[in-house]
């Protein structure tokens, strides 16, 4: 195996922490390969301001690494997980998942210091549909304004007079990594407010090369592998993408393997959890019974109404992707 290896990334300073991230975790564990890190630039990032079905909506933050993978540019790239879909793109695999950071979202605000204390019809600011379900399940009065951007152009909306927000909710995980937390004024606990499947976890894509995915597989966390591999196979046992209102989480506990699901109305006026166990240890080799897990449970969904709940979504929605 050759010791140079070549990371394709976004150009955002998240993206640019997460590359470096899987740099210092690649020479960690194989210390004389030599890591180069590349830039590119999505459709998404070129059309900052557009609505993301009118440039493509699915694909658009990925399709230009995944070009760069497929014609040998690169030799893997660094992904937010959540921003991939759940089935591998055509020749491509994840080989590694490294150890997930807080998989929460978080109220960022220059005049509250939690959701209850914004005022009656506060204008709150996402790029989610996730997010404005369950925000608008918690208070219904609230103006939920859509807004996109990498974290710091999101954060300094705050500050646009035209915007006029009262608050944003963003990933506490994309706030920790660039040293943003003294802007969390509240993160929210699941039963407020489910993450998307894979939220906080990094993937490290690459080719489907038997070569490449053992080199990659020590950067592997299989405690996280496990947990997010459910919550993804509950998102497509519903047939989603990152953009329908869909949360899952998740984690282990006491020797077993625990799943939080959760589809929500667009507005809010409907939200149905679902939860369930396995008992599994934390190996790789029990990928197919946490896979099993969160399928199982988005056949109890679609049993209970989610379907029709997500019905005619997905062309109007935004990649949870920050």
């Amino acid at each position: 195996m050759k010791t140079l290896v070549r990371i394709g990334t976004r150009r955002s300073k998240l993206s640019l922490w997460q590359a470096n991230c899987i740099a210092e975790l690649i020479v960690c564990h194989h210390p004389s390969a030599r890591v180069e890190i590349r830039e590119f630039t999505t459709r998404g990032d070129a059309n900052p301001t557009a609505p993301l079905p009118a440039i493509g909506g699915k694909g658009v933050f990925t399709e230009a690494l995944e070009a760069a993978l497929r014609n040998g540019e690169i030799d893997c790239a660094a992904h937010s997980l959540k921003d991939l879909p759940v089935d591998d793109a055509a020749g491509l695999a994840i080989g590694a998942i490294p150890k997930r950071a807080d998989a929460r979202d978080a109220l960022v605000s220059r005049t509250a210091s939690s959701l209850a204390e914004l005022p009656p019809g506060a204008r709150i600011g996402t790029g989610s549909l996730r997010r404005r379900a369950q925000l608008l399940a918690l208070r219904p009065d609230l103006a939920v304004v859509p807004i996109r951007g990498n974290v710091p152009t999101r954060v300094s909306l705050l500050d646009d007079a035209e915007r006029q927000l009262d608050a944003i909710v963003l990933a506490a995980a994309g706030l920790n990594r660039l040293g943003m937390v003294a802007h969390i004024r509240e993160t929210f606990t699941p039963e407020q407010m489910l993450s998307a499947a894979g939220q906080g976890a990094l993937a490290l894509q690459c080719r489907a090369d038997p070569a490449w995915l053992a080199f990659f597989a020590k950067l592997n966390d299989a405690a996280t592998e496990l947990a997010v591999s459910a919550e993804r196979a509950f998102l497509g046992g519903l047939e989603g993408g990152c953009s329908l209102p869909v949360g899952a989480y998740a984690c282990f506990s006491q020797g077993r393997l625990r799943l939080h699901g959760r589809v929500i109305a667009l507005d809010g006026s409907r939200q149905l959890d679902l939860r369930s166990e396995a008992t599994m240890s934390m190996k790789r080799e029990n990928l197919a019974a946490a896979r099993k897990l969160g399928a199982d449970l988005a056949v109890q969904a679609l049993e209970q109404g989610a379907g029709q709940m997500l019905t005619d979504l997905a062309s109007s929605s935004e990649p949870d992707d920050s």
